[in-house]
């Protein structure tokens, strides 16, 4: 989840001859498979293609993510170049400690659609909980299950015998001998 301040209206005391600002309000908002469901049924579209957005797409994107129960009309209004940077900053992250490894390059896949996750997450028997989640750790889980649910890739010939003559190396290399 992030937590936000969005800056309220700056006005000019007379009395104190200061600058005050008025108003702060702190927002939380979640990237999550919600927000992304909410977006899509409004747009009647995928959030996820690459694609360019209009900017009532994206603050729309915005307001699907708030969590907060009660915000003022008025907060859109108010969401500094700052706020903007911690919100995309937070879409971008990672949001999980798993990493991987190099993969082949894919053609164009299917579409990702909310949808689309939800039947992932019925084929992987994941708990519909993790609705919640940050989407790319949402996108690591899914990703950890298909590796683990998928048959390991067999060699072929020329890469087993590669890591033959490898392995074969290293060893003449540790018992120091030349074959």
């Amino acid at each position: 989840m992030l937590k936000i301040t969005v800056p309220g209206d700056e006005n000019f005391n007379d009395e104190t001859q200061e600058f005050e600002s008025t108003g702060d309000f702190e927002l939380e908002l979640e990237h999550s498979l919600i927000s992304l469901s909410k977006w899509e049924s409004k747009h009647k579209k995928p959030f996820l293609e690459k694609t360019s957005k209009t900017p009532e797409e994206i603050l729309d994107y915005i307001k699907a993510m708030i969590v907060t129960p009660l915000y003022p009309d008025d907060i859109f209004i108010h969401l500094s170049q700052e706020n903007i940077n911690q919100i995309n900053d937070y879409i971008e992250s990672a949001e999980s400690a798993t990493t991987f490894g190099m993969m082949p390059e894919q053609g164009k896949g299917e579409t990702i659609t909310s949808e689309l996750i939800y039947y992932w997450m019925v084929a992987f028997t994941i708990p519909f909980e993790v609705e919640t989640w940050h989407l790319n750790r949402l996108f690591a889980l899914i990703r950890i299950c298909s590796i683990k649910n998928s048959k390991p890739k067999k060699m072929s010939r020329h890469e087993l015998a590669m890591r033959n003559r490898e392995l074969n190396a290293k060893r003449r290399e540790q018992l120091g001998t030349s074959g």
